[in-house]
C-alpha cells in the first residue's frame, strides 16, 4: 500500500509516520507538510490512501478534497482533523471523503479505518454514527452550518476567519461580485447581520481555531 500523510505539524506526520509503519500492508509512506504540497503530490502521483489533516496552511483539507472530486480522481482519503467530526464530517463526506477521525480517538480507531477504506469500505467515527443514527440530516437537527452548500460553507469559514470579500474572490478564483452573493445567501440561511456572527458561530462550533 502506498499512503501519504498530509499534515502541518511535524510532531503528528512523525506519530501516524511509526504507527502506520506497523501494518504490514504500507509498504510506501510519503509526506506532505501542507494543503497546497499535499495537492500536488496528490494530482502527480497515485496513492492507495491519503491521510490528510483539515486545518492547514495554503488549501485546507476540504479544498483538496474538493480538487480531486473536481479532477474525478479515484484518490481515497481519510480525514484526520481537531475537530469534532460532527463539525466537518457532513461536508468532507459530500466532497467524496472515505472516512473522517477526529484527533482525540485517532489511535485507537486508525488501524480498522485504513483497512476498511482501502477494501473499498468507508469509515464514520462510532460517535458520529450514533449521532447519524439518532438524528439523520434531519434540518430539525442540523447545525445552521449543515444547511449550506459545499461552497457556501468553503467561504463562510473564510469570512469566519476574518478575510474580506477580495481576499476570498482572489483564493478560490471567483468574482467578489459572487463572493458577496454567497455572503448574502450564507447570513441568510444562517438567520444572520453581519461577519462577527459568523465569526462566533464559527468558534462556538470548533470551524475555526
Amino acid at each position: 500500500m502506498k499512503l501519504l500523510i498530509a499534515d502541518d505539524h511535524p510532531i503528528v506526520r512523525e506519530g501516524l509516520k511509526q504507527y502506520v509503519k506497523t501494518l504490514d500492508e504500507v509498504k510506501l509512506i510519503d509526506e506532505a507538510v501542507n494543503g497546497n504540497d499535499a495537492w500536488a503530490k496528490i494530482k502527480n502521483g497515485s496513492y492507495d490512501l491519503v491521510i490528510l489533516d483539515v486545518s492547514m496552511p495554503g488549501l485546507s483539507g476540504l479544498d483538496v478534497l474538493r480538487n480531486i472530486k473536481e479532477r474525478n480522481l479515484q484518490t481515497r482519503v481519510l480525514i484526520l482533523s481537531v475537530h469534532p467530526q460532527e463539525q466537518y464530517a457532513i461536508h468532507a463526506f459530500k466532497l467524496g471523503a472515505s472516512g473522517y477521525i477526529s484527533k482525540d480517538n485517532a489511535f485507537e480507531e486508525l488501524t480498522h479505518a485504513i483497512r476498511k477504506i482501502v477494501s473499498g469500505g468507508r469509515y464514520i467515527g462510532s460517535a458520529f454514527a450514533e449521532k447519524l443514527a439518532f438524528n439523520g440530516f434531519d434540518s430539525d437537527t442540523q447545525a445552521l452550518h449543515d444547511k449550506l452548500s459545499e461552497r457556501e460553507f468553503q467561504v463562510m469559514v473564510m469570512l469566519a476567519k476574518g478575510k474580506s470579500v477580495t481576499e476570498i474572490a482572489n483564493e478560490i478564483f471567483i468574482s467578489d461580485k459572487t463572493v458577496s452573493t454567497y455572503r448574502a445567501r450564507i447570513l441568510e440561511k444562517m438567520g444572520m447581520k453581519k461577519n462577527a456572527e459568523l465569526t462566533i458561530y464559527a468558534i462556538k462550533n470548533n470551524l475555526i481555531e
